[in-house]
């Protein structure tokens, strides 16, 4: 797979199968090979893992964009997730530090968004570092604010969000894992407060983004570790157990949100099993190259 990238766009929709089957018409109709679509009724949220060779997941991703712009109206939009577009965040991901790619294709990906007449921000690897969190905070009417009076300035397209689409924001990043906890309890407030305790930005885990949501018939800790090797999968769910523990809360299940990279599963696996220095190469699939994958 060293030919092609990988993107994983979320889209502001996970209620209009319609639509859903839209962005996935979209994309094939391009040649660009879906991985999987996580869809969340709560959130209203897609979120899907594309690859393909970059020129191609260039073109289909305008393609899905573009239906996004046309069929996702922000101004009706309702889901607990927060966002500032109909395809509200789209990353291309770098695998290899040295790797030029993701960046051209986001550069040329922005030339085709704005096209819509919808401003591309960019965000992680074109923005110094900043995650969408930066650009999403008090809500699209203060991001556009921020536009206005050039604080924030798209890589291409206008200077102010579209009436309906929002914005994109547009990013290169290193692969995260996007996992959520579900609570045995309704209480939000022990939610955002166990998520509070748990994300770097706190003083929690490193590498650990959270929130804390009323999603899947209940209270959730929804969590990005956006630094896949700082903080092991099973530490953070031990964490979310513990502080909600403390709470009198239980933890009922968790729910991983896309694909993660092998390593991250071994290695949930060797903690689990206590297999110290457990890798993906103790994989039999991973190490065969799948040749002995299951049928």
């Amino acid at each position: 797979m060293s030919d092609l990238l990988e993107s994983v766009p979320n889209f502001s929709v996970g209620r209009d199968q319609a639509v859903l089957d839209a962005l996935s018409e979209a994309f094939g109709a391009a040649g660009v090979r879906v991985l999987d679509v996580h869809a969340d009724s709560d959130h209203n949220r897609s979120v899907f893992t594309v690859v393909a060779d970059p020129d191609t997941l260039v073109e289909g991703l305008a393609s899905a964009i573009a239906v996004a712009a046309s069929r996702i109206d922000l101004t009706r939009h309702e889901g607990v997730h927060p966002r500032v577009g109909s395809a509200d965040v789209v990353p291309f991901v770098r695998f290899r530090a040295d790797d030029a790619r993701p960046e051209l294709a986001a550069r040329a990906l922005a030339r085709r968004i704005a096209m819509l007449g919808v401003p591309a921000i960019g965000y992680g690897d074109l923005s110094g570092g900043l995650r969408p969190a930066a650009f999403r905070s008090g809500g699209l009417d203060r991001l556009a604010e921020r536009m206005a009076a050039g604080e924030v300035v798209a890589l291409a397209g206008p200077d102010r969000p579209h009436p309906t689409a929002g914005v994109v924001l547009l990013g290169v990043r290193a692969p995260l894992v996007a996992f959520n906890v579900d609570l045995d309890s309704h209480d939000v407030g022990v939610a955002r407060e166990i998520a509070a305790a748990v994300r770097e930005r706190d003083g929690g885990l490193a590498g650990v983004q959270a929130l804390g949501l009323a999603a899947r018939g209940g209270a959730q800790v929804s969590t990005n570790l956006i630094d896949i090797d700082a903080t092991p999968l099973a530490a953070v769910v031990d964490e979310v157990e513990r502080l909600a523990a403390a709470r009198g809360v239980g933890v009922k299940g968790s729910e991983l949100v896309g694909l993660m990279p092998a390593r991250v599963a071994a290695a949930a696996a060797g903690t689990a099993l206590r297999l110290s220095g457990f890798g993906a190469d103790r994989l039999l699939e991973v190490a065969s190259g799948g040749e002995f994958g299951e049928e």
